[in-house]
């Protein structure tokens, strides 16, 4: 039913969704509680959200060690343009596929629940690196409790299969049956790909991450067969954009970076100072839509408050063109901010 949420409710919410930090997310839990319409309609969601404020307040208060407090035993700090998660079923070639796109130390075997904790890597791309997250299995018989925290905090998931399984269909319903159990729904719509989803006034779910999905199929070097990812799909009744790539021969794995800064909407922005050439080597990471100020503030948040204009060279009509705090950047743009 319409909740009839109000403004001041939905920006707690993206907010909450977009925070780090315990102590920020606890406030804004509480903003979110007492901005909510109370009626029926929201009843359930109410009582999520008041149990999510005394977990989070236990956490909060728990003991300290070492005179600081310790992190979530399994937390991600994200870093990159990007951070994207491996899951699969057991004996998928995730870690082989990890190892070899991010030089990460992954322990691989041929048997089962070799992977037990997180492993991070970066994956370059040009000028820039997206964070992969090598997960542990998923399956009916077994999942670590604290992946789907993890995936909660991911940008995106990478659902990877061994395409040489007879079985492999079954498998890419389990994964997304098992997590969807758990509040993580992996969709075939990513941002850079067209329309995500307009936003509506039903109730929503803020503890339900819904994560942009590429099916890659591993092994494919074991199955050669041409059309088999698009049976595969067929078969499991799925939709997402799917690469076929192998960890053993590095076919495909080429086209896996690419695919992210694409779909992901990823721009890069370079800065310049008045009078001197423009760093071309640590690029500002942006997504399509984002503006002038929307750069400024991730410089700096007080530049944003006192940005006047901006001079761009690549999207404007011509180099150096003076644009506004609305003007929408462009991958590889240059921009030279002003300040009053």
């Amino acid at each position: 039913m319409p909740a009839n949420l109000s403004p001041e409710y939905k920006k707690a919410e993206r907010a909450y969704r977009e925070a780090r930090e315990p102590r920020e997310r606890l406030e804004l839990l509480k903003e979110m509680l007492r901005t909510i319409p109370k009626h029926k309609g929201t009843d359930h969601l109410q009582a999520d959200i008041k149990s999510r404020i005394k977990e989070l307040s236990e956490e909060l208060q728990a003991p300290r060690k070492g005179g600081a407090r310790s992190a979530a035993p399994h937390s991600v700090r994200r870093e990159g343009a990007a951070q994207v998660c491996l899951a699969g079923p057991p004996n998928s070639g995730k870690s082989s596929l990890h190892a070899l796109l991010t030089g990460s130390k992954s322990e691989i075997g041929p048997f089962p629940y070799t992977t037990r904790e997180p492993i991070l890597g970066m994956l370059a791309w040009e000028d820039i690196r997206f964070q992969l997250v090598d997960l542990p299995p998923v399956s009916h018989a077994h999942m670590e409790p604290w992946i789907a925290a993890v995936l909660h905090e991911a940008e995106a998931a990478w659902l990877v299969v061994d395409l040489a399984d007879p079985a492999c269909a079954e498998h890419v319903q389990m994964v997304r049956d098992e997590l969807a159990r758990r509040k993580i729904t992996l969709t075939d719509r990513w941002p850079g790909l067209g329309d995500a989803g307009a936003e509506n006034d039903e109730v929503s779910d803020p503890f339900r991450a819904t994560l942009p999905t590429l099916l890659v199929g591993n092994k494919c070097d074991l199955d050669p067969e041409p059309d088999e990812l698009r049976v595969l799909e067929e078969l499991a009744g799925v939709r997402y954009p799917a690469l076929a790539a192998s960890a053993k021969t590095g076919q495909g794995l080429e086209r896996l970076a690419p695919f992210l800064a694409e779909a992901l909407g990823i721009v890069r922005v370079y800065s310049k100072v008045p009078g001197k050439p423009a760093d071309r080597v640590r690029p500002f990471v942006m997504r399509r839509g984002d503006t002038v100020l929307d750069v400024a503030r991730l410089v700096h948040q007080d530049l944003a408050h006192t940005l006047r204009f901006a001079r761009v060279w690549g999207s404007g009509e011509f180099d150096g063109q003076q644009v506004g705090p609305e003007h929408r950047v462009a991958d590889r743009d240059v921009l030279e901010l002003h300040v009053k």
